[in-house]
């Protein structure tokens, strides 16, 4: 298409890296508030007390917190949700190419689904493990005031930083890694690998040129496939991370008392608002991740012809 000749140019792995953080930064900010009433809601059921809030839908979470906690508190946690973005998915959206690179056989011609999961798997395990302290922040705060009454465990987001690693020690900070890495591969493959598949099929049978619209239903139905799948351990990982020491033993008996005290529906709860989080989240990322390549590398381009 005219004024987009720089997509026939393969983006530098410094500009994808660069492009995916400042992309998820900006979906993040957007869609932050649901990510709030998602957690609100997926802990519904943890702490029973004849004064705790209950919460009903996703717009009535969102209102219930701005009227009861102030508007502020739709957006508590977001500085370690940014700091996760920058360190989470730049790694595991910008190196998903250039890994995917490592797992084609010289039989292949073009990346097969067995190289796109395994690039989803490599990079999505590895971000979490550099990125899963900002992702425990995150959670205690967004979900604090529900759980702990009128005085918050912590006051901001360093703070909180500071109390977990002094009286839970270090490894307080990597609390839940496993759910998260569950979580976290499950929602990188089926993220990437959907959003890859959709966008090559579309383009490749000519229904949609390789611009925004063909961005945005992929990024859809990438959203919709991840929510599906991902949810029930999405649900035990913000459990477990939100849980105050000795509550749960382990991440399975986190999961088996979900089940006994509230049924096999609970791995669902915040279902909505996950997915209207991660549809949104995915087609703000995604289409500002495609577009921001484009800019960055028809710049280059012009700079190269100016030197």
């Amino acid at each position: 298409m005219v004024g987009l000749t720089a997509s026939d140019v393969p983006p530098t792995l410094a500009v994808k890296i660069f492009s995916a953080g400042v992309a998820a930064c900006v979906a993040d900010v957007i869609t932050f508030p649901l990510d709030t009433a998602k957690v609100r809601l997926q802990i519904q059921g943890e702490c029973q007390t004849s004064s705790a809030i209950r919460y009903k839908g996703v717009l009535e979470t969102i209102t219930t917190l701005a009227k009861t906690e102030g508007p502020a508190k739709l957006y508590s946690g977001l500085p370690a949700g940014l700091q996760r973005q920058i360190s989470f998915a730049s790694l595991r959206i910008g190196l998903y190419d250039t890994v995917q690179e490592f797992f084609i056989t010289e039989k292949d011609t073009t990346a097969s689904l067995g190289s796109k999961v395994s690039a989803g798997l490599a990079t999505g395990g590895f971000a979490v493990f550099i990125g899963q302290p900002t992702e425990v922040v995150k959670v205690r705060l967004q979900a604090q005031s529900h759980l702990h009454g009128p005085k918050p465990r912590y006051t901001g987001t360093y703070n909180a930083y500071r109390i977990i690693a002094t009286t839970e020690g270090l490894t307080g900070l990597w609390k839940g890694t496993t759910p998260n890495l569950t979580r976290n591969v499950i929602i990188n493959c089926t993220e990437l690998v959907t959003y890859d598949l959709m966008k090559t099929a579309l383009v490749r049978n000519k229904l949609l040129a390789d611009d925004v619209p063909c961005h945005f239903v992929s990024a859809v139905i990438a959203g919709f496939c991840t929510t599906v799948l991902s949810s029930p351990v999405d649900v035990v990982k913000t459990r477990f991370v939100n849980s105050p020491p000795g509550q749960y033993t382990s991440v399975p008996n986190c999961a088996m008392t979900m089940l006994t005290k509230e049924g096999p529906l609970a791995f669902f709860k915040g279902f909505v608002p996950s997915f209207l989080r991660l549809g949104s989240w995915n087609i703000i990322m995604f289409v500002c991740f495609e577009q921001l390549k484009r800019e960055l590398m028809k710049s280059r381009q012009t700079m190269d012809c100016a030197t």
